[in-house]
């Protein structure tokens, strides 16, 4: 399985200047703002290309698939050399919200087979803070001649999800309030799967928005009694938080499976059961 790779922006800034085919995608999204397209255009690492998480990482279809199913493999090729990718470039992505958007990408691509993904550490604030420029406006890049193929991560569908906490270990990684049916603001239903237990996904990382160490990470998903050999699951609300809790747990040496339709699609089934409260 690819594993999961940080950049810091010293190193991004060294590759950059190097000869090394590079590709920089810039995936700005929010719940609140989807369309970064506008925070890009103020201010972006020189040469990153914008993605839109929802229109290119994603899908558009029922209700009952989730808000955001993966995209067909053939429109994610498109997409991906129209950002310019080609065979054996390192793909740097970076966000400006939790490493979220980020890691979707990161996902998608690696799912599709793309060999060197990298995660830019801290985002777009580490890039600042360590006083790099920024370029405005839009910028495009050469058609790129990536080869893509689907399946190179493990993922689960609604109903391995259902029976994942039989055999292992499903967590949701939304905030506690949401985990417990206390509040739903987005979906129709709330509550989480029954068995799932709660790791609240901001809490991979620091205070700066980097991601903790390894050993920092095990101990979180260790709490929650994943060990080595444990089959473990990870949903949120639409398969993109869960992407970045994804990526910490590769960081931690664990090997888990997304649940791609989270609860944006589990809660869109009505003949499936929903648990509230603290308690599995």
């Amino acid at each position: 399985m690819i594993d999961a790779r940080l950049i810091s922006p010293t190193d991004l800034t060294e590759l950059r200047a190097s000869d090394a085919p590079l590709t920089v995608l810039d995936v700005r999204w929010r719940l609140d703002r989807p369309d970064g397209r506008p925070e890009y255009e103020a201010g972006h690492i020189p040469g990153a290309v914008y993605v839109s998480l929802d229109d290119e990482l994603a899908a558009h279809g029922d209700a009952t698939d989730g808000r955001h199913p993966l995209p067909a493999i053939a429109d994610l090729q498109t997409a991906a050399r129209r950002w310019g990718i080609d065979k054996g470039d390192t793909v740097v992505v970076y966000d400006d919200w939790l490493s979220f958007g980020a890691a979707r990408a990161w996902w998608v691509l690696t799912d599709a087979g793309v060999p060197d993904v990298r995660l830019l550490d801290g985002g777009l604030a580490a890039w600042r803070q360590a006083g790099l420029p920024l370029a405005t406006g839009e910028e495009s890049a050469a058609r790129g001649d990536i080869a893509l193929t689907p399946g190179h991560r493990r993922r689960l569908d609604i109903d391995e999800a259902a029976g994942l906490p039989e055999r292992g270990v499903l967590l949701d990684v939304r905030a506690p309030e949401r985990y417990r049916g206390e509040s739903e603001p987005i979906d129709p239903r709330a509550g989480h799967i029954p068995g799932a237990r709660n790791l609240p996904v901001g809490g991979n990382l620091d205070a700066d928005g980097r991601f903790l160490p390894a050993e920092q990470l095990r101990a979180r998903f260790a709490a929650q009694g994943v060990e080595d050999d444990t089959e473990l699951g990870l949903y949120c609300g639409s398969g993109v938080s869960a992407a970045q809790a994804v990526f910490a747990a590769r960081l931690a040496g664990l090997a888990p499976a997304l649940y791609v339709g989270s609860w944006s699609q589990w809660s869109n089934h009505a003949d499936r059961p929903v648990a509230t409260g603290d308690s599995a």
